[in-house]
């Protein structure tokens, strides 16, 4: 079950920062929240308060093209994710619902990509990361 969490956790932190910047911002704060709310609720409203800023930051990044802030947001929140469903397993389905609920046709988790550029007998590999790879 590790693999399934670590990428369900990966999904759900791409996700989370992609609609952060929509119309959909306020249905992912009710929903991670409520979501902590029923499974730590020790821990909800520091989420919710981490929610808030990780806005005020992705909105930051975006506007200033800042792929590496955006990139280290949604480690944060695969993190905060994996954590949470390695505490509380049960949780794995309400997440997933989550997700197909505010993202029922994936596309925030479309949005990783990967490139690849030769060079001589090295190749060098970048994930998530929407840039060209300069030869030397």
């Amino acid at each position: 079950m590790d693999a399934e969490v670590a990428l369900l956790a990966q999904s759900a932190g791409t996700t989370v920062v992609a609609l952060m910047t929509t119309d959909a911002w306020h249905r992912v704060r009710d929903g991670i929240t409520q979501l902590w709310r029923r499974t730590q609720p020790e821990r909800a409203e520091t989420v919710a308060a981490e929610l808030e800023a990780g806005r005020e930051d992705v909105l930051a990044a975006a506007a200033a093209g800042d792929q590496e802030t955006l990139d280290e947001l949604r480690l944060q929140w695969q993190g905060l994710v994996r954590r949470l469903l390695m505490a509380r397993p049960a949780a794995v389905e309400e997440l997933r619902a989550l997700l197909d609920q505010l993202d029922p046709g994936g596309s925030a988790t479309r949005q990783i990509t990967q490139h690849a550029t030769a060079s001589g007998q090295a190749r060098v590999y970048q994930a998530g990361r929407d840039q060209h790879i300069a030869e030397r």
